[in-house]
């Protein structure tokens, strides 16, 4: 009888659940989108019950499925919006506050002081990371701070943090194990990624007891068993990874030199080093790219906070297009940009910039830009950020093995083809695009012995399409220019 590996894809905008067989091959996908809140300049917000909520529901649907069709769950595989903070009662496993969300730039004054207090280097040479409100630790700062209770709950041990893992594990098995992977814990800016453990030096600097802390296990590893109250059965929790990682991995950049970037939301770039770490010296990320029986594998990473999320404005904010499959045939049908440049800096600007003051700005308008326009230079944007981060890359001495590209925004062919021309090099799109989600049925396939190997793996990536570069480098150069100008516009920090 064929099993199923069931991935919880927990995402910024949306909860999934995916079930895939031993092929590698989706069968069954359920989403639900939840309630985004921003309730200040620069703050984004979840609700992680509604999170919760929305998890549990595509859950059920897809284990109905599995059960209809006559094919067992084998394990559960998690995957999630990484750096996003949750802290919860132990006791009731009630959030004290709402989880602040990864895009959330509320705490950019306190890494500012910390900048200027000069602890940047002390903090970037054991984590990896820029002082930067991207990641976990100030956000959980911020809660212990202004939550009311928290700071009570954590000094007597009775409160949890995590990020969206280990709240979703917590709830999956009834608050038995409380977990991470050493991937999530890799953002959280509290983990020392050398020595894989949580760091006491930087737990004092942001004021964090231990107490609250996950304990972080292999990306494919036993996270506990789903409590039968909670889903009606007990399956395996046999697999996690931060949303990026588990896109490398489902994208079987295994070896040294593989390069993906995935446009969901945001943009993010991953480059596997290997077993050793490469420290960049243009503001790349140096992170844990996945960590199995104990052997931990490194990357450099870019992230570019607006990508999809572009898009999405463009639909729900501006009214500008009624779904995103519009924003190609729009593109498409303009022969040139106009000279019209997008910098979306909504929430601050990501790598290599780390401005969170910046905002985001339209330069170049007269008064024949229309809509086309506009929305060709939001999609334009994706791909001069994503230049950025591969220059910024070369600058590091890091070559990489080609490009293999996934997300909502790849299936937009206009897109990719521009992202090949402007970076110069061969862009892969695979068969299998929701690599995020079978990144983490792979980990959990791993683990309950439904894969043999990682090499098995490597050979199950197929490639769907091919995108050549065909723009001449003078068309390239001067593109390029514009986008250097816009972006040194609006630049702030």
């Amino acid at each position: 009888m064929a099993q199923f590996i069931l991935s919880i894809d927990q995402g910024t905008t949306s909860s999934r659940a995916m079930l895939f067989d031993a092929a590698g091959d989706a069968r069954f996908t359920a989403q639900r989108e939840f309630t985004q809140y921003f309730p200040a300049d620069g703050w984004v917000e979840h609700d992680a019950d509604e999170i919760w909520a929305t998890t549990l529901a595509v859950t059920r649907e897809a284990l109905a499925y599995a059960a209809s069709s006559g094919n067992p769950v084998a394990a559960i595989g998690i995957t999630n919006q990484r750096e996003t903070t949750v802290a919860w009662d132990r006791a009731t496993g009630k959030p004290v506050y709402r989880a602040i969300v990864w895009q959330d730039r509320r705490t950019a004054e306190r890494c500012a002081a910390l900048r200027g207090a000069g602890h940047e280097p002390a903090v970037s040479a054991k984590t990896g990371l820029l002082l930067d409100p991207y990641f976990s630790a100030t956000k959980l700062a911020w809660i212990l701070e202004h939550a009311d209770g928290a700071a009570d709950l954590a000094q007597h041990g009775a409160l949890a943090f995590g990020t969206i893992d280990s709240f979703l594990i917590w709830r999956l098995t009834g608050g038995a194990v409380h977990a991470t992977d050493a991937t999530n814990a890799s953002r959280t800016m509290l983990f020392n990624i050398h020595d894989q453990a949580w760091d006491d030096e930087l737990l004092a600097l942001f004021s964090i007891p231990s107490s609250c802390l996950p304990e972080v296990r292999d990306c494919a590893a036993d996270f506990g068993h789903t409590d039968t109250g909670v889903i009606g059965e007990t399956l395996p929790i046999a697999g996690v990874a931060g949303d990026q990682q588990a896109a490398l991995i489902g994208q079987a950049c295994f070896q040294p030199g593989m390069l993906k970037s995935t446009y969901g939301t945001g943009c993010f770039m991953v480059l596997n080093t290997g077993t050793t770490p490469v420290v960049s010296r243009n503001k790349l990320l140096t992170t844990v790219a996945y960590r199995l029986q104990g052997r931990t594998h490194y990357a450099v990473e870019g992230s570019i906070f607006v990508a999809g999320a572009g898009v999405q404005w463009l639909r729900d904010k501006l009214g500008l297009i009624d779904s995103a499959p519009q924003s190609e045939a729009l593109a498409s049908g303009l022969s040139s940009n106009a000279g019209v440049y997008m910098v979306p800096a909504f929430t601050g600007l990501g790598a290599p910039h780390w401005d969170p003051h910046a905002r985001g700005a339209l330069f170049g308008l007269t008064r024949d830009t229309g809509v086309a326009e506009i929305v060709r230079a939001t999609l334009e944007s994706v791909a001069y950020q994503t230049g950025d981060l591969l220059s910024a890359m070369h600058s590091d001495g890091v070559r990489p093995v080609g490009l293999r590209i996934d997300g909502g925004m790849t299936a937009n062919n206009w897109f990719c083809q521009f992202l090949a021309d402007v970076l110069d090099v061969s862009v892969e799109r695979p068969a299998q695009t929701e690599t995020t989600a079978l990144g983490a049925a792979y980990l959990a396939g791993l683990q309950c012995g439904m894969f043999d190997s990682v090499a098995e793996l490597e050979n199950k990536w197929r490639c769907e399409k091919a995108f050549t570069p065909g723009m001449d480098e003078a068309q390239r150069a001067e593109l390029l220019r514009g986008w250097a100008e816009a972006i040194a516009r609006v630049i702030r920090s």
